[in-house]
């Protein structure tokens, strides 16, 4: 009898365990199949209530997979230009709306991608990417010496652009 019930004991442990385990399973894959927000230090300042992509191989998956066009914000922490840009880009109201359209990306690095610094790394520099992965070139700035540069005073203008980005994406796809 002392026999019978530590195989009883046993094997409730056994099923106890297998339940647990196939919890922990599945708390797994829930977590990874909805994606949480990311950690709202991606935005860097650039609009934290936007979803941004980690790294430039992410966004333009995202881009491709999503049909939504990437913009790639390259900047640095330390230049005033940036900081100046970042702020009008931030507290624009209808540009942070905009944004929503897009897959998002602000890098304080460059890219070995050479599309990305057609005429330079500058920074700020603001560029568009379509689905199908290919650099707006067409879409620029002011600035002839800097194609993709923006100025804090230029922000209608990076509005526009944005516009021009999502109306070219429809009439080409």
């Amino acid at each position: 009898a002392m026999e019978k019930s530590y195989v009883s004991v046993f094997l409730l442990l056994v099923a106890i365990s297998c339940v647990l385990a196939k919890d922990v399973g599945k708390k797994e894959t829930k977590e990874t199949s909805t994606k949480p927000k990311l950690p709202q230090t991606l935005s860097r300042g650039w609009g934290d209530q936007l979803i941004w992509t980690q790294t430039y191989e992410e966004a333009l998956f995202r881009a491709k997979h999503s049909n939504k066009p990437l913009m790639i914000i390259h900047h640095l922490d330390d230049c005033p230009h940036s900081q100046a840009l970042k702020k009008v880009f931030a507290e624009h109201k209808e540009i942070q709306k905009l944004a929503e359209k897009f897959i998002l990306l602000n890098l304080v690095y460059e890219t070995t991608d050479k599309n990305l610094a057609p005429d330079g790394q500058y920074v700020p520099r603001i560029m568009f990417i379509d689905p199908s992965l290919t650099v707006r070139a067409d879409i620029t700035g002011r600035y002839s010496n800097r194609l993709y540069a923006y100025e804090p005073s230029d922000v209608s203008l990076l509005y526009s652009n944005m516009q021009k980005a999502l109306k070219l994406l429809k009439t080409e796809l």
